[in-house]
């Protein structure tokens, strides 16, 4: 079925809110609003505000809030309305969440998602058209994942919801209308795992987010006009990094 990014993502929040009642949205205008971006949009009719919790403007409450619901039972998604915020909830991310369940010698599990979106495209100026993601991937103890199609988004989501270590998923504010091809029937897509859009023999191009669109579309100009079969590789989560996938890649192609 064709849908958008969107309503990708509000998919797989929808599926994994009814097969688990301990699954709850917390963010600044999630509930009735239905989100900054309107991915939460309907959820609040559905499930109403014990799991669509609508917040003060605190990105350091939102995510506080939400380790602390974590470690105590409950699997929360926290939505950071732009990824320029997460500078004010920095240490809750980095020195809390990513870090609590190896000071506690494993003895706890932290299943966390925080929802964000990033990059530019948009026109909305110098704090909210950032792409922060490198900060991340230096952070151990977190995931982070970067879905480029509507097929990806639902089925990363949906792993990270059920991962019990903490996930930071950034959404590409540019993609919420873009539209493709998502599988009727359930579909988890494994996080730390790499993704070969377009197979080739000549050189390997590696992206993700955005840039697997872009670079797909490379691909398509270098084969037509110039007949070179390039390999798409979308990273998809870059942090752990699927680096045997990119090194099979060049072992083929010989060119990065």
């Amino acid at each position: 079925m064709k849908m958008t990014y969107r309503e990708a993502i509000r998919l797989a929040l929808r599926e994994e809110m009814a097969r688990d009642e301990r699954v709850v949205v917390i963010g600044e205008d999630v509930g009735k609003f239905g989100g900054a971006m309107a991915v939460t949009k309907g959820l609040y009719d559905e499930f109403g505000a014990k799991r669509l919790v609508d917040t003060p403007i605190s990105e350091s409450a939102i995510v506080g809030a939400a380790l602390g619901a974590a470690l105590t039972g409950l699997v929360p998604v926290a939505e950071i309305m732009f990824i320029d915020f997460t500078a004010v909830c920095m240490d809750q991310i980095v020195n809390q969440v990513a870090k609590v369940r190896y000071m506690l010698g494993g003895q706890v599990a932290v299943p966390l998602v925080i929802r964000t979106q990033g990059g530019a495209g948009k026109g909305y100026a110098a704090q909210h058209s950032q792409s922060l993601e490198s900060w991340f991937c230096h952070v151990p103890g977190l995931i982070v994942v970067m879905p480029a199609t509507p097929r990806d988004a639902r089925g990363l989501l949906k792993a990270a919801i059920r991962e019990p270590n903490p996930v930071l998923f950034i959404e590409h504010k540019v993609l919420y209308n873009a539209e493709g091809e998502v599988p009727e029937a359930e579909e988890l897509i494994p996080l730390g795992r790499a993704d070969v859009k377009r197979p080739g023999n000549d050189l390997t191009i590696v992206a993700h987010s955005q840039q697997v669109l872009q670079a797909l579309a490379a691909a398509a100009s270098l084969a037509a006009e110039h007949g070179i079969d390039a390999e798409v590789i979308d990273l998809m989560t870059i942090n752990p990094l699927d680096e045997e996938a990119v090194v099979a890649s060049v072992r083929k192609t010989g060119r990065l």
